[in-house]
């Protein structure tokens, strides 16, 4: 029997199960999107936008740039390091920089299903048209590779409003603890 060649032999068309997650994470990245953020702690909340974030390591680290870091919560912000590597416009040059973020909270979703840094923004649930994120004490110490997820692709998250306190008790009336 003679063996069957492909037609073009030195190209593999058999997308690699690496490549798919990168190419469905790729597809998840939210570009211009509004972001509810409630602070259980303190009963605040915030409006952020969002675009460009690969992962929620770097949404992390975004929000507590945003939040810790122009005063609206308590709590250490990131070094000018690890935000420059999650926003920088200009290409990362995809090698490690062994900068390292921590973790200054717990995200939660509004029902209490944890949202975790290895996600993606878009797993934060949409309520009544709202992405509504809640975050909430760290439980335990954590830390993680600053480098963004997209070499290519910088991220953003800026502050658009400070929810009024009886908009922010509305909000996280309709979230539950995990």
């Amino acid at each position: 029997m003679i063996p069957v060649r492909p037609r073009h032999p030195q190209t593999n068309f058999a997308p690699s199960a690496e490549g798919l997650k990168c190419l469905s994470s790729m597809l998840a990245v939210l570009d211009d999107e509004p972001l509810l953020v409630l602070h259980r702690p303190t009963g605040t909340g915030y409006q952020v936008r969002i675009g460009g974030i690969g992962d929620n390591f770097q949404l992390h680290t975004l929000l507590a740039h945003v939040l810790i870091g122009g005063g609206h919560l308590p709590g250490t912000a990131p070094s000018a390091d690890s935000v420059h590597l999650a926003s920088d416009p200009a290409p990362a040059d995809g090698s490690r920089s062994g900068t390292v973020a921590t973790g200054a909270f717990e995200l939660f979703g509004a029902d209490g299903t944890r949202i975790w840094n290895e996600g993606t923004p878009d797993d934060i649930p949409v309520i009544d048209g709202h992405r509504l994120l809640v975050l909430d004490e760290p439980s335990h110490a954590r830390s993680w590779n600053a480098d963004r997820f997209f070499p290519m692709l910088p991220g953003r998250a800026d502050l658009l409003r400070v929810l009024p306190a009886e908009e922010t008790h509305a909000w996280l009336a309709r979230t539950t603890t995990g």
